[in-house]
C-alpha cells in the first residue's frame, strides 16, 4: 500500500516538475523583457530569448521578406495581373469620369488636390523667358549668318514658286485700280502733276489735248502696258533679284528692324492664343473636359496603366532596392514593443502552449511512473 502512495506521489511530483518546466520555457522566450545584473554581474537566461535576439530577429526577419515573402517576382506576377490591371482600370476611370464634370477650373483644381497656387501666371512667365531666352540665343548664334543659310530649304523652294504668282497678282491688281474710276481719277492727277511739272510744254500740250482726252489716251496704254509678257517677265526678274538679294543679307541686318519686346510679345500672345492649356486653366471642367471624355477613358487611362505597370514591373528590382524594404522591416521589428509582441504570440498561439505546458506535466508524470515502478522493482 505504502509503494501505491510512493508511486502516486512521483507521479504527481514528476507532472508538475513537467509542466512548471514547460510552462516556464515558455515565458523565458518573452521574459524578462530587460537584462537584470547584480553589481557587474549579469544574472543568467536575461533578458528573454526573444528580447535578446531581437536585432538578430529583426535582420532574419527582413531578409524573409525579401528573400521568399515580398519578392519582385511575385510582386510583378500581382501587378501584371489582369484582375489588378482592369480593377486600376476601372477605378482610375471612375475618378476620371468624376473629375471630367467637375465646375472646378483647371488652376483650382491644381491649387486643391496638389497645392500648386498660381499655376497659369508661372506657366505663362516661363514660357516668355524661354521664349526671350531662345531668341536671344538664336540670334546671339546666327548673327552673322545669310537668311539663305538660316531659312529652310522647304520655305525657300515655296517662296520661289510663289513669285510668278506674286507678279500675276501685282499686274492684275494694277490693271484692275487703272480701270477703276478711282484709278483713273489718280492717274488724271499724276499726268496734271507732271504737266505742271513741266512748265511751258506742259500747259501747251494740256492746252491742245485737254486733260481728260490724254487720260483717256493715256489709260490704255498703261493698261496694255500691264498686260504685256514683256512687262510680266521684267517684274517677275525684279522681283527675283529682290529676293536673292534679301537672301544674301546677314540676320544682324534685319535684326536692326525688329524689336525684341514686340517679337518676344507677339510669339507669347501666339502661344496663349493656340495652345488650349491657358484657356483650360481659367474654363471649368466640365465645360471643355467632356469631349476629351472618350479618348480619356477608352485610350489615356488603359494606355497610361499597361505603361506605368510595364515599367514598375520591369524594374521592380532595381526599385525594391532602392526602397531597402528588408531595413524597413528591421526597424519595424526592432521598434515593436516586446510586451506587445508577447501579446500578440500567445493571443494566437495561447491554446498550442498550453498543451505544450500540459505535455510537459504528461511526460513528467509518465517518468514518474517509471521510476515509481522501477522502484518498485529494484525493492
Amino acid at each position: 500500500m505504502d509503494v501505491f502512495w510512493l508511486i502516486i506521489f512521483m507521479v504527481m511530483i514528476g507532472a508538475i516538475i513537467g509542466g512548471l518546466t514547460n510552462s516556464l520555457a515558455i515565458k523565458m522566450l518573452f521574459r524578462p523583457y530587460k537584462e537584470m545584473r547584480i553589481g557587474r554581474f549579469l544574472v543568467p537566461f536575461t533578458p528573454g530569448v526573444i528580447p535578446k535576439r531581437r536585432h538578430e530577429l529583426a535582420q532574419q526577419l527582413g531578409r524573409l521578406v525579401i528573400d521568399y515573402l515580398v519578392t519582385a517576382d511575385g510582386i510583378a506576377k500581382r501587378l501584371m495581373s489582369s484582375t489588378f490591371i482592369d480593377g486600376l482600370t476601372k477605378w482610375l476611370q471612375n475618378e476620371a469620369k468624376q473629375l471630367l464634370v467637375s465646375k472646378q477650373t483647371g488652376e483650382q483644381l491644381l491649387e486643391k488636390q496638389l497645392g500648386i497656387t498660381g499655376f497659369k501666371q508661372s506657366l505663362t512667365e516661363k514660357s516668355k523667358q524661354l521664349v526671350a531666352n531662345g531668341y536671344r540665343r538664336f540670334f546671339t548664334k546666327h548673327r552673322f549668318h545669310s537668311l539663305d543659310e538660316l531659312l529652310p530649304t522647304s520655305f525657300k523652294e515655296k517662296i520661289d514658286k510663289q513669285i510668278p504668282v506674286l507678279t500675276d497678282y501685282i499686274l492684275d491688281r494694277g490693271e484692275a485700280y487703272l480701270q477703276s474710276s478711282e484709278g483713273k481719277e489718280q492717274l488724271s492727277i499724276m499726268i496734271d502733276r507732271f504737266l505742271v511739272q513741266k512748265g511751258t510744254i506742259g500747259n501747251m500740250i494740256s492746252m491742245f489735248l485737254g486733260n481728260d482726252r490724254l487720260v483717256d489716251k493715256v489709260q490704255p496704254a498703261v493698261i496694255k502696258g500691264l498686260q504685256d509678257p514683256e512687262t510680266r517677265r521684267v517684274v517677275k526678274q525684279f522681283i527675283e533679284q529682290e529676293w536673292n538679294k534679301l537672301k544674301q543679307k546677314q540676320l544682324h541686318v534685319v535684326e536692326h528692324y525688329l524689336n525684341e519686346k514686340e517679337v518676344v510679345s507677339y510669339i507669347q500672345q501666339a502661344i496663349e492664343e493656340n495652345v488650349p492649356l491657358f484657356d483650360w486653366l481659367d474654363t471649368p471642367l466640365n465645360e471643355w473636359a467632356p469631349q476629351y471624355e472618350g479618348a480619356v477613358m477608352e485610350q489615356v487611362i488603359p494606355m497610361t496603366v499597361d505603361l506605368v505597370i510595364g515599367l514598375i514591373a520591369t524594374h521592380l528590382e532595381t526599385i525594391l532596392g532602392h526602397v531597402h524594404l528588408d531595413d524597413i522591416v528591421k526597424e519595424q521589428v526592432e521598434a515593436f514593443s516586446v510586451e506587445r509582441l508577447e501579446e500578440l504570440v500567445l493571443s494566437i498561439s495561447k491554446r498550442e502552449f498550453k498543451m505544450i505546458t500540459y505535455l510537459g506535466a504528461f511526460l513528467g508524470g509518465f517518468i514518474g511512473l517509471l521510476q515509481g515502478i522501477l522502484l518498485m522493482i529494484i525493492r
